[in-house]
């Protein structure tokens, strides 16, 4: 949100009372605003610059207010004051109008055709007979900062120039010349430079230096003179010297260059609404004639007021309040939208005027509406609809196939979205024109001119950025891609991808197809044609001849896989083969893969074990009926139902953020649903009923909530009714039936807790892959037999030949699960970096 600083004194002045700083924060909240931060410039100048520069700075108290970002309106202190003066019913919002000269013809600014090549739009309007003071001066000049800064993007969009309209003499032409053909007397300098000159000289200022990129690469720089040639100035870097305004300007020439005529128009009218006031006719603005290079004239400012129509249901319904349709059109006219009320139905017409440039839907009328009523004062209620938040199926795709992929030992990669057109078309042998990419219109490097379209040139990147790690390497990435796509509103659609690379000294086709083969029986996907999954043979440039295979699923093709052709493995600086398997994963979203990843019990299972439906785990009656009385009081009052409500007023949970079996007992204790009036707990009881057979699963509670059924007790009562006459001895027998039992049970779990405990073992069998041919088997396996941990016992061993006169230790052992891991293992005898290049676990078995 922009800051706009005011000085507290004069901003009381104009709103005609004084506020204290309280009262003053609550009327920016109830405007929409928020009073930041009240300081000084003294003390502004000491924070930034120190003691010694603040010295001579001033103490008059500044209110720092933050403004809506599209409230241009507020962001000088005449219109803030006029907003709040009407929001406050003290003032009634102006009626700004454009008028033609007295006494001769408007003010023109002619374009030429050279500035398309620049900034092609120009606007322009003048204030007549304009009194300025100091403070009026200086906010007029904020004003112009504030808007370069926030709707002109750092004069990018546009440029505002005002000038002392009586030192110049129109009419003016907006052109374009060579900057060496440029020569003026710029704003606050002694002498003339030419544009060449200015742009070295303003390289070393603070606050113009950012402007100079705009325009420094381009062959011609534009530039308005008038009817004697006198620059007035050169957007969107400077104005001219000459024609510069002061506290004694009566007139101004105001001119807005733009690579965006909607923006330039939006600005002009900003700036001469809020200054308007003071001419000598208030809020009057003399209208200027803009001539295009075709001969098209323009009138300008437009000052454009248009009206809207909405119901006044419409504005209740989507605020939550209830008021008639004249009080709702008092309350948009205290926003500065006059509005009225047709007496067709409940409609309102509201009208927007020129200031309003944030009013674009009629979801920012009800907003106004709002703010006009006071949020404060919005019931607070319950919301009508209750829904269970659930994770996206194709995000809940993605992490379930993340988790599988790493557990097959393929690591993962995450790239940028944007890449150069080379790495998409080039390196992968085609043309650029059968992408489909979605190019970047003004891309900052070359690195970033499209957004991929297939995931493999990030692959290859990450493995050329590591080629000096142990091989192989495998890496996969599950990400989006852009592709074109002229059925979509925006000319362009986001594919979920699934790539993966083999990378090693061979081509590894066999494990890109293996993984291919995981993937899809996790998917559920069996490999037949029809309605199972296949590959056959298929060209593609990138793909060396004959190594290449297109994937179908139920008859449709879903991607590639294949060795990646000589050509673009140079292409990315990699000098081993490599295989690629790329396939889109959004055709899998089906109900039957997506049943599968949420491990839901299946219909079957249902049947097998005849588990309760969620209809009759509703009906089933509870043999136990469960206490009610809880921490928070006996649930079967209204004392207690409402003291869990205030429990419940900001938790969603009985404990922690997710539902436990504390919520389901709770949840039991309760003998009926709630009222609604127990708005809370009400919401908190839909929540965990939507659950029903998921409430077995919930983790453990930490604390116990429900208190325990409590026996009847026994009383010292002997009356006549308490006498058995029927009674025998048996109770005395069972008596030392008990403690027999009892004396037994213990014997028992003492003679138990002698038994040895059973330890977990499992058996392991190594693959230790050496560098290359001359590495010293025995002494490999010598270092590997060396490693020694509690609960380690190694056993056999074998050389297996590898390929290329290379061969690698297979080794078995038996270890304790408890006390050694197998990453502890590999750990270890990769430390032998001089014969030990990898370990694999080549099988794992519990015993």
């Amino acid at each position: 949100m922009p800051t706009v600083g005011i000085k507290r004194d004069l901003l009381f002045k104009a709103l005609g009372r004084t506020y204290t700083d309280e009262e003053f924060d609550e009327l920016c909240f109830e405007f929409g605003m928020e009073l930041d931060e009240i300081t000084s410039e003294k003390e502004l100048i000491s924070r930034e610059q120190g003691d010694c520069k603040a010295a001579a700075a001033s103490d008059v108290i500044l209110y720092k207010i933050d403004v809506p970002a599209n409230r241009y309106d507020l962001l000088c202190l005449e219109g803030l004051v006029r907003g709040l003066q009407v929001f406050k019913n003290k003032l009634e919002a102006p009626r700004y109008i454009r008028v033609s000269p007295v006494s001769k013809e408007p003010q023109r600014l002619i374009i030429t055709k050279e500035t398309a090549a620049v900034r092609p739009h120009a606007v322009a309007a003048v204030l007549r007979n304009i009194t300025f003071t100091q403070e009026r001066y200086d906010s007029f000049i904020e004003l112009q900062e504030k808007l370069h800064q926030n709707i002109c993007r750092k004069r990018s969009l546009v440029a505002i120039g005002t000038h002392d309209l009586d030192t110049i003499c129109g009419p003016f032409t907006y052109t374009a010349k060579p900057p060496n053909d440029i020569s003026f007397k710029p704003l606050n300098q002694t002498k003339e430079y030419t544009a060449t000159q200015l742009m070295s000289l303003y390289k070393t200022d603070s606050h113009l230096r950012h402007y100079l990129h705009i325009i420094e690469d381009k062959p011609v720089y534009p530039i308005i003179y008038d009817s004697n040639g006198i620059v007035l100035s050169m957007p969107p870097i400077i104005n001219g010297d000459h024609s510069k305004i002061s506290l004694q300007t009566k007139n101004v020439f105001i001119e807005c260059t733009a690579t965006d005529l909607t923006k330039a128009k939006i600005v002009l009218d900003m700036m001469v609404t809020m200054f308007c006031e003071y001419c000598s006719q208030p809020f009057t603005v003399e209208e200027a004639e803009v001539v295009y290079p075709d001969g098209k004239t323009c009138i300008y400012p437009e000052l454009a007021y248009r009206k809207e129509k909405l119901s006044s249901e419409f504005i209740n319904r989507k605020v939550g309040i209830n008021e008639s349709t004249e009080r709702i059109a008092q309350l948009l006219t205290r926003m500065c939208l006059l509005s009225r009320a047709t007496g067709v139905s409940d409609e309102i017409e509201v009208e927007i005027p020129p200031t309003r440039s944030d009013i674009i839907h009629a979801c920012d009328i009800v907003e106004d509406a709002a703010m006009a009523y006071g949020f404060n004062n919005i019931t607070r209620t319950t919301p009508r609809t209750y829904t269970v938040a659930n994770q996206f199926p194709l995000n809940k795709l993605t992490e379930l196939l993340r988790q599988d992929l790493a557990a097959a030992g393929f690591t993962e990669a995450l790239n940028f979205a944007l890449c150069s057109q080379e790495d998409i078309a080039d390196k992968l042998r085609k043309d650029i024109s059968e992408t489909r990419a979605a190019h970047i219109s003004n891309p900052k490097t070359a690195e970033f001119q499209v957004a991929r379209t297939t995931l493999l040139p990030g692959l290859l990147k990450t493995v050329a950025a590591n080629r000096k790690m142990p091989l192989p390497l495998k890496l996969f990435e599950i990400s989006d891609v852009v592709l074109k796509d002229e059925t979509k509103d925006v000319g362009a659609r986001n594919v979920r991808r699934f790539c993966a690379i083999y990378y090693n000294k061979s081509p590894g086709f066999e494990v890109i197809h293996g993984l291919l083969d995981r993937t899809m029986q996790l998917l559920e996907v069996k490999a037949a044609r029809g309605q199972g999954y296949h590959i056959q043979a298929a060209d593609d440039s990138t793909f060396f001849p004959g190594r290449c295979a297109e994937i179908f699923v139920r008859g449709k093709s879903v991607g590639r896989l294949g060795v990646l052709h000589p050509d673009v493995v140079n292409r990315f600086e990699l000098t081993m083969p490599c295989s690629s398997l790329e396939m889109d994963i959004e055709p899998f979203l089906g109900h039957s893969a997506e049943s599968l990843l949420t491990h839901d019990v299946s219909m079957q299972e249902i049947i097998r074990h005849k588990f309760p439906t969620q209809g009759e785990s509703q009906q089933a009656p509870r043999l136990h009926p469960p206490s009610t009385k809880t921490v928070f009081g006996d649930m079967s009052t209204q004392a207690g139902l409402k003291e869990l409500n205030d429990f419940l007023a900001d938790k969603s949970y009985i404990e922690g953020f997710v539902a436990s079996q504390a919520d389901a007992s709770m949840f039991d204790a309760i003998p009926s649903p709630p009222s609604q009036t127990f708005c809370h707990l009400w919401r908190w009881y839909n929540h965990i009923k939507s659950f029903q057979m998921e409430k077995a699963r919930f983790p453990p509670a930490k604390s116990q909530f429900v208190r325990p059924q409590t026996p009847p007790a026994l009383t010292n009562d002997t009356s006549d009714d308490d006498i058995n006459l029927f009674g025998s001895d048996d109770e005395v027998e069972s008596t030392e039936a008990a403690r027999i039992k009892e004396q037994r049970l213990a014997e028992y779990a003492a003679k138990k807790s002698k038994k040895p405990a059973l330890v977990a073992k499992s058996s392991i069998l190594l693959d230790v892959k050496p560098w290359d041919d001359e590495t010293d088997m025995a002494k490999l396996e010598e270092c590997v037999r060396s490693v020694s941990m509690d609960g380690l016992l190694w056993g056999q061993s074998k050389l297996v030949p590898v390929g290329y006169g290379i061969k690698k230790l297979q080794i078995g052992c038996v270890v304790e699960d408890d006390k050694v891991g197998t990453d502890q293992l590999e750990e270890a005898i990769t430390a032998f970096e001089e014969y030990v290049q990898s370990v694999d676990v080549a099988a794992f078995n519990k015993i």
